[in-house]
């Protein structure tokens, strides 16, 4: 077994989000993996493109063992493509969370703002598109 920052990771324990993204890191290392270093975000859009295909099979099928796992492929191409954006300086994975809890809750004023919240499903939705469409609007200018 390999150490790789004074740590030996072991299939099979427990892991966290923070070592998933060291293991993301390593694999992209010169001590890593040939062809995740390789990998740019164009290579990447066929695997991006099956995966995705894949986690919707698993849901047509309503097979959850196998959903679990091709979400877990998906994520993979999520965190391959954070890591290569930050490898270049452009933003990493925490700046993707941050974008996306900021526009969660920005899309979301009946729920963390003071926006009545809709009767339905639909209305809540024309909700979401209606901050989307005033997000568009405000970016054109």
């Amino acid at each position: 077994m390999r150490e790789y920052n004074g740590k030996t990771f072991i299939e099979n324990q427990s892991h966290t989000m923070e070592e998933l993204l060291e293991i993301v890191s390593i694999l992209r290392s010169p001590q890593g993996c040939s062809w995740d270093r390789a990998q740019t975000h164009e290579s990447l859009r066929e695997c991006l493109e099956e995966e995705t295909g894949e986690v919707i099979q698993a849901v047509e099928r309503k097979d959850d063992e196998n959903l679990c796992e091709e979400l877990g492929d998906l994520l993979l191409q999520v965190l391959l493509h954070c890591e290569i954006a930050r490898e270049r300086g452009a933003f990493g994975f925490d700046d993707v969370i941050q974008v996306l809890s900021d526009k969660l809750i920005r899309r979301h004023p009946h729920v963390f703002g003071d926006v009545k919240r809709p009767e339905n499903p639909e209305e809540a939705l024309a909700l979401w598109k209606e901050v989307k469409r005033m997000e568009k609007e405000r970016k054109s200018f």
